[in-house]
């Protein structure tokens, strides 16, 4: 696939998080994939990928995610985005730079890099800290 076909699948993918379908979700992933949701533990291979959608689904709700940039180097896709979730009744907003490695139009690893101070400040409605 070209840059152009991988970022588009990538878009694919982000909209089909939204939705958060544990299956769809899986299928995007080979099966020895790698997702690194940085700062918790890589989870290793697609049953363990479908597995901890299916429970951080049930803990908070995607919104439309925003894609600030979205570029592509052969089978490496980067993206800035800003995450938006709902958890409980609480909108939580999360900046986040992705990378998606492919291998014959699946993705093999994905690293997304974000603060998780920042995510728990809003569960809790404080700001986070200044430097």
């Amino acid at each position: 696939m070209d840059a152009a076909e991988n970022i588009a699948l990538i878009r694919k993918f982000i909209e089909a998080c939204v939705r958060a379908d544990p299956e769809e979700f899986a299928s995007y992933f080979i099966e020895e994939a790698t997702w690194w949701n940085s700062p918790w533990k890589p989870i290793k291979g697609r049953e363990a990928i479908r597995e901890t959608l299916r429970r951080g689904a049930q803990q908070m709700v995607a919104l439309p995610w925003e894609v600030l940039h979205i570029v592509a180097d052969g089978d490496v896709v980067m993206t800035e985005r800003v995450d938006h979730f709902l958890v409980g009744d609480k909108r939580v907003s999360v900046p986040c730079m992705g990378v998606f490695e492919l291998r014959d139009g699946k993705i093999a690893a994905w690293r997304d890099y974000w603060d998780l101070q920042q995510f728990e400040s809003q569960l809790i409605g404080t700001p986070p800290a200044k430097e």
